[in-house]
């Protein structure tokens, strides 16, 4: 399954006010859940099903001084990666011009690297996720100056 049928079932969550989605295909397992306090998102292989816990946003600084920006969040719950090879130069640097389809990162979930884009033009003003850091769905991984 790829990230943009799970963004897409997300959505149809929050449109249709539903609270939990389960599906089950040949060698996958998706479950989310909505509402509360936390987020849970499994998303596993028959073998290897393993809830994981996400408190709603991320550690990204206070509103009043990200006025106007905007966050590109991590669509799953994976380990966060800046480069897409350990001696190669990192996706994007704080002050790069990115659109709609620059890849930011990659995020690894499930051993299977998964290229991350921007889904926004403008300038990247923040780098808020460290190199090889676990992410969780929806933490906040950049903030961008929309142009």
């Amino acid at each position: 399954m790829e990230i943009k049928e799970i963004k897409r079932i997300v959505e149809l969550m929050k449109n249709n006010d539903l609270t939990k989605f389960s599906m089950k295909e040949e060698g996958f397992e998706l479950t989310l859940k909505r509402g509360g306090e936390q987020q849970i998102v499994v998303a596993a292989a028959p073998a290897a099903v393993a809830p994981v816990a996400a408190a709603p946003g991320g550690d990204a600084p206070a509103a009043d001084e990200n006025d106007g920006l905007i966050e590109i969040p991590s669509p799953i719950v994976g380990t966060f990666y800046r480069k897409p090879a350990p001696d190669a130069d990192a996706f994007v640097q704080v002050g790069d011009e990115v659109s709609e389809d620059t890849v930011v990162c990659v995020i690894e979930a499930m051993k299977v690297m998964n290229e991350i884009k921007a889904e926004v033009k403008g300038v990247i003003k923040q780098i808020l996720i460290d190199d090889t850091t676990p992410v969780q769905y929806g933490q906040s991984l950049f903030l961008v100056e929309p142009r």
